[in-house]
């Protein structure tokens, strides 16, 4: 099973590309404010340079949380538009070991269809100016 891990909820984002257990390839950079440019960018290059393509994923695990309410909203946006335009399943956890409960509840066959972002604390939105 072919799956694509997404992790943005810090400055440091990462993908990786994973076959079962084993791990194929993982990118981290320095994403910021760059992350809704570089993402995409990000997720082609890793799938690239093993010969695949966007087609070839069977699922895609997500860090759903705590973390950047920008960052996750992102990270989370694109991996819910992969997995409903792939029609893949998709599946987030948290924690130290998001990414491997993460495959393993992948490779039992479950699919959120849609994940959430958990930011941890409530959101802190700027009041309308009048």
């Amino acid at each position: 099973m072919l799956v694509l891990s997404i992790r943005t909820d810090r400055p440091e984002a990462e993908v990786g590309l994973f076959d079962g257990k084993q791990q194929l390839a993982h990118e981290t950079w320095q994403a910021h404010r760059e992350l809704s440019i570089t993402l995409h960018t990000k997720i082609d290059e890793l799938l690239k340079g093993h010969g695949k393509t966007l087609h070839d994923l069977q699922g895609i695990a997500c860090f759903k949380g705590p973390g950047s309410f920008t960052g996750l909203r992102i990270g989370l946006s694109v991996a819910n538009a992969l997995a409903y335009a792939l029609n893949i399943p998709i599946v987030a956890a948290q924690g130290d070991d998001w990414l491997a409960e993460g495959l393993a509840v992948l490779r039992s066959g479950k699919n959120e269809r849609v994940v959430l972002p958990e930011y941890g604390s409530p959101v802190h939105i700027t009041e309308q100016k009048h």
